[in-house]
């Protein structure tokens, strides 16, 4: 589908863009992509470190019942 994209294309596509938000507001959302991105992979990163902390835990848990 996207594969007949080439780069005449992607610089319509750009330019449209660019024309309907002005080149301000698209590095302003560029800029809130990236931090949302950060941000999910640092909860994900935080998420799998509490999951490897707590492993043990409840595995000793269970080995004292």
């Amino acid at each position: 589908m996207f594969g007949s994209l080439g780069a005449p294309e992607l610089l319509i596509i750009l330019a449209i863009l660019v024309v309907l938000f002005g080149a301000t507001r698209i590095g302003d959302i560029g800029k809130g992509i990236g931090r949302g991105i950060r941000e999910f992979r640092r909860e994900v990163k935080d998420g799998q470190q509490e999951e490897v902390t707590k492993e043990p835990a409840a595995t000793g848990e269970e080995k004292k019942s």
